[in-house]
């Protein structure tokens, strides 16, 4: 395997927790900009977290929701339908037929 490879395969795995990240900040910060009006600061808390944690979940379920309906993305990433590493679930290195 190829060392650009590997590393894209890698960035690939890294992709469903970034995703995640990503949403639940901006959820966040949509979150925060609605609590500024809200003169309670509990209130205004569990907003913000209430819409990040929101946007983070979503994010994560549209994206693995994506991956296993996408066997392009599935061979690419090499995952499986869950997306698990295949080098993890076998124990073994990628077979040569999917290099």
């Amino acid at each position: 395997m190829s060392v650009l490879r590997g590393i894209s395969r890698f960035l690939g795995w890294l992709l469903t927790p970034l995703v995640a990240l990503a949403a639940s900040f901006l959820g966040a910060w949509i979150g925060a900009t609605l609590a500024a009006g809200i003169k309670s600061l509990r209130t205004g808390g569990w907003l913000v977290l209430g819409f990040g944690a929101g946007f983070g979940l979503v994010a994560a379920w549209a994206w693995l929701y994506y991956l296993r309906r996408s066997p392009r993305l599935q061979k690419s990433l090499a995952v499986g339908p869950d997306g698990t590493p295949l080098a993890a679930v076998s124990g073994e290195p990628t077979p040569p037929e999917q290099k």
